[in-house]
């Protein structure tokens, strides 16, 4: 596909260089009226970044962004670049629909909030294109798009996913700074992606389940809804899996499992919002229909099972 010049400065190198490290995919809080809690909204952000997390995404799945009006979006992505400006941390805001014209639109408009560091661009989901129409939608948004484009590859999710061929022939564009890689298993395109992708491009896992190996492998770091809890225990997963100590790695990894597990037993956010709200720092569990409600059982589990971790942190000082 023949493109002519960017027409926004990209400079991917310096936002690859802070794609590293967790950066969490901030829900968002609705109050008893069904309106955003901005106030919950930044304290949330400000909570996860000062327990250690690189950075924020916003609007992405977990933020039910989706579910939001374009108005709506706007008070999110504002709110979220209000705290990441205050601390110098990367903000990334998800742009990424199944219609080619809007995701450009969505990602035009990311010129006007300059704390936005980088885009996250989902897959077009529903539609079905072929993998060669995807890599061309995504070259076609990385050429309009003002800030550096990670792309969002979760197939369980989209029913079409990016194999290695085509998530290293995006890696090379000039404006794709990375990708969410949500395969669902450490595959065979995974490594490939992880052994054969550019220096400058950053490799993030997007199953929270499978951090631990994709960092140890060469990933730059992770996007992970899970860190709303124990962020402080994600980040030492990272750091240590990027710093090459798998021991230390395997052991965290380990011990949040059954929170992961069973923060993903009900389509998400549900039980990572009725969690935060049981413990106040949001108001209400609220999540917008077709989600439904955490059931009373998954979260209690969770919360048995972020209580299972405290007890072990306290007993081993880990």
């Amino acid at each position: 596909m023949k493109r002519g010049k960017l027409p926004y400065m990209a400079v991917p190198h310096v936002i690859t260089a802070r794609l590293a490290g967790v950066l969490v995919p901030l829900v968002t809080p609705f109050d008893h009226a069904d309106r955003i809690d901005v106030d919950a909204l930044e304290q949330l952000a400000a909570d996860v970044l000062d327990a250690g997390a690189a950075g924020i995404v916003a609007l992405a799945t977990t933020g039910e962004g989706h579910a939001l009006s374009p108005h709506e979006r706007e008070t999110v992505a504002t709110a979220c670049a209000r705290v990441c400006g205050d601390r110098n941390a990367p903000l990334l805001v998800g742009a990424g629909t199944n219609d080619t014209r809007t995701t450009i639109e969505w990602h035009e408009a990311l010129a006007d909030l300059p704390a936005v560091s980088a885009s996250l661009a989902v897959v077009p989901y529903y539609v079905r294109p072929s993998e060669r129409a995807i890599v061309d939608h995504f070259a076609l948004v990385a050429d309009r798009s003002p800030v550096p484009v990670v792309l969002y590859n979760i197939p369980y999710r989209t029913g079409r996913g990016l194999g290695a061929d085509s998530l290293l022939e995006l890696a090379a564009h000039p404006n794709i700074a990375g990708v969410k890689q949500a395969a669902g298993a450490v595959d065979e395109d995974t490594l490939r992606l992880l052994a054969e992708a550019p220096a400058g491009f950053a490799t993030l896992a997007g199953d929270d389940a499978f951090i631990a190996p994709i960092v140890l492998m060469g990933g730059a770091g992770s996007i992970t809804a899970s860190a709303h809890l124990e962020t402080e225990r994600f980040v030492a997963l990272v750091e240590a899996a990027r710093a090459g100590d798998a021991a230390t790695a395997r052991a965290h990894a380990a011990a949040l499992l059954p929170l992961v597990r069973a923060l993903f037993a009900e389509p998400s956010p549900a039980v990572v919002k009725a969690l935060l709200a049981k413990q106040g720092r949001i108001p209400t569990p609220h999540v917008r229909m077709p989600l439904a409600a955490a059931s009373a059982e998954g979260a209690r589990r969770a919360a048995h099972a972020a209580a299972g971790l405290h007890a072990v942190a306290q007993a081993t000082g880990a």
